[in-house]
């Protein structure tokens, strides 16, 4: 079973990083696609990123292309959300979903608790 923790949230500036993590304890973590979503207060959580499980294909939304990463450790039952140039706007609660399989950004099936991140002007 997939069970989803996300982690390295917190307050930062305009122009500012974060990284951001979701560990797996699962055995299988390494076969599913992952994405990161994020909502922001009283919006619709929306796509972020994905990940393929192999890690050689990459998605990202046109608002955070150029300035966020993701990337992944299946040794370490690992995803990581690397945020650049963060703004304002990207503030929002983020979370971490997976999926056996190919991506399919409509239709992942496990998810994590979230981890908030405020970015400040």
């Amino acid at each position: 079973q997939v069970q989803l923790v996300e982690s390295g949230g917190g307050l930062v500036q305009a122009g500012g990083s974060l990284r951001l993590s979701c560990a797996d304890s699962g055995r299988t973590f390494s076969t599913y696609a992952v994405g990161w979503f994020r909502q922001a207060p009283g919006k619709e959580r929306k796509f972020v990123a994905a990940i393929s499980w192999s890690g050689d294909r990459l998605y990202y939304a046109d608002s955070v292309k150029g300035r966020f990463t993701i990337s992944r450790d299946n040794a370490k039952n690992m995803v990581y959300l690397q945020m650049n140039s963060l703004k304002p706007e990207d503030t929002a609660v983020y979370y971490c979903a997976a999926r056996s399989g190919d991506i399919d950004i409509k239709k992942f099936d496990y998810w994590g608790q979230g981890t908030q991140v405020y970015v400040s002007s």
